[in-house]
């Protein structure tokens, strides 16, 4: 049987990569979940009577849960088991397989600051699209072979910029389409940005400077606000050097007390119109 395309039959569903994508959407799942009962990781895997280091691997779609694990993770989230397991493919609809594919661009990138919600909205979104997530960060530590704090600290920042508009271009071209999370400054590199807003439905995840601090504490992430009284106000003077240049994407969302599923709602309807002026959703 050829493919749409006519070139060929269609490739049976891997199983291996099934199981990734499930296990990258429940991983979502579980975090978008935790972020909206104002847990740290920390206490959900006490609630939940599991190892940090599991619950960790499970928001990160490397965690193989059991029933019973995930059921306990249920209630420490105050949910049920069925709002935690994403839809199979199987159990979707042509319509809605249509209204959150055909229709919408085979590139979407997230952009905005740090804690501003990209690895929490990417892989549901990526998972209700029915493609991949990507971080840039990741590609360009692989590349790399080391963290980002060592690129910065060995090479500097020039040597980042280099590894990240290499892995921005191979991604693009090799690619056939992804819901790419990109780094805070991305937007601060001319040719990076440029290439994105060419190639991709661009979206800003946009958020109160105290919103950021609630979210990178409630995260367990303190680098912010350690040894700088200070940190309130380099993060606004940070937020306003950089507004203008996020301002600059298809879609803005303010998501200051939304959901992440409704966000991911309202990218796949604004993405699906992309000819559209660009707009501000709150």
């Amino acid at each position: 049987m050829l493919n749409q395309n006519g070139k060929g039959p269609d490739k049976k569903p891997d199983k291996k990569d099934e199981k990734t994508v499930l296990l990258a959407a429940l991983g979502a799942q579980v975090r978008a979940r935790r972020l909206e009962a104002n847990l740290t990781t920390r206490d959900l895997a006490e609630r939940a009577s599991l190892s940090l280091r599991f619950v960790i691997q499970l928001e990160a779609g490397r965690g193989n849960i059991s029933i019973a694990g995930l059921a306990r993770v249920a209630a420490a989230l105050d949910c049920s088991l069925q709002e935690l397991i994403p839809p199979a493919n199987s159990d979707r609809s042509t319509d809605a397989r249509t209204q959150t594919t055909a229709a919408t661009p085979r590139f979407i990138a997230l952009i905005g600051l740090r804690g501003a919600g990209k690895s929490t909205v990417g892989p549901l979104l990526a998972a209700r699209l029915q493609t991949e997530f990507v971080e840039l960060d990741a590609l360009i530590e692989k590349a790399a072979g080391m963290s980002l704090g060592e690129i910065f600290t060995l090479h500097g920042e020039e040597y980042y910029r280099r590894l990240e508009r290499a892995e921005l271009s191979k991604l693009l071209a090799r690619s056939r389409g992804c819901v790419l999370a990109t780094g805070g400054s991305l937007v601060t590199d001319v040719e990076s940005w440029e290439l994105i807003k060419q190639r991709c439905f661009t979206v800003w995840l946009h958020a109160t400077p105290q919103e950021f601090m609630k979210r990178l504490r409630r995260q367990g992430d303190t680098r912010p606000m350690q040894n700088s009284p200070s940190a309130m106000i380099e993060l606004k003077s940070l937020l306003a050097r950089r507004e203008p240049l996020y301002a600059r994407a298809a879609l803005t969302i303010k998501t200051t007390r939304t959901s992440p599923r409704t966000i991911v709602a309202q990218i796949i309807k604004a993405a699906a119109s992309a000819k559209r002026p660009q707009a501000t959703l709150s």
